[in-house]
């Protein structure tokens, strides 16, 4: 049986999160390119790059952007819109075993909660070793993820919409499971038409500040600052929704 990140991440994906448009992916990228201070043509790996949004505004910024993600649909669609052949390559690959040798990037990048998909902890744990192992000495990751505590007080059961451009229906159940997972339940149909319905469930474990802290100790990457949103405010485990991580290789 396959994992849901294996059956979600497909052409209905891009229906659900149609609303996360590229302009606002181009600011973000910019503030956090900021963040890592890097020169231009340094080489960037985006790990869990899906569409390409913050692939391809790194490499318009001038980096040498490489993305890697396991969905072809979604890459796909990245290939598409790298039309001019800003970055440079479009890779799939599991995160786990990352299909790149020792060393070989500047700077890493998992954006927008691409992280805490896999059921054994291990697994997580192994995509932190991964991203020291391509790392260049005294290179740098980001690590942008949700804040749990944030999404325990501010989530939303039960939200709906209808997709304009396809005239679907799309449905969004939320809850937070006891042992530790935001679970989104995804129903998505024609109107009117009930046999249509299409229904994916996404996972992400809600891991906290101390365990990233633990975890990239453990994997050889040493956490330098921590950012609470993109506008690159100091990281506050109640109000700031996003946990954004800044390091680079340990020695």
């Amino acid at each position: 049986m396959s994992t849901w990140f294996e059956q979600s991440f497909g052409s209905d994906y891009m229906i659900v999160y149609r609303h996360r448009n590229w302009e606002q992916a181009n600011r973000e990228v910019q503030r956090m390119a900021a963040w890592l201070e890097l020169p231009s043509g340094a080489a960037i790996l985006d790990v869990g790059c899906g569409m390409g949004r913050h692939a391809l505004a790194l490499a318009q910024l001038g980096y040498e952007v490489t993305g890697m993600d396991l969905s072809k649909a979604l890459l796909k669609k990245a290939r598409e819109h790298n039309d001019e052949g800003l970055i440079k390559e479009l890779i799939q690959g599991d995160m786990r075993e990352l299909p790149f040798a020792d060393h070989s990037f500047d700077a890493t990048v998992n954006l927008f909660t691409s992280f805490g998909y896999f059921v054994e902890e291990d697994d997580n744990k192994r995509v932190l070793a991964e991203i020291r192992r391509v790392l260049k000495p005294d290179g740098q990751f980001l690590i942008d993820f949700l804040n749990a505590a944030y999404v325990i007080d501010h989530l939303v059961p039960r939200s709906e919409r209808l997709d304009e451009e396809t005239g679907l229906h799309i449905e969004e159940l939320r809850s937070i499971t006891e042992d530790g997972w935001v679970v989104k339940q995804i129903a998505i149909r024609a109107a009117g038409d009930e046999a249509s319905i299409r229904c994916y469930e996404e996972r992400v474990r809600l891991f906290s500040l101390t365990w990233f802290e633990q975890a990239l100790s453990e994997a050889g990457l040493l956490l330098t600052h921590v950012y609470g949103d993109y506008e690159g405010h100091a990281y506050d485990e109640q109000r700031s929704p996003r946990l954004i991580l800044k390091g680079r290789a340990n020695h």
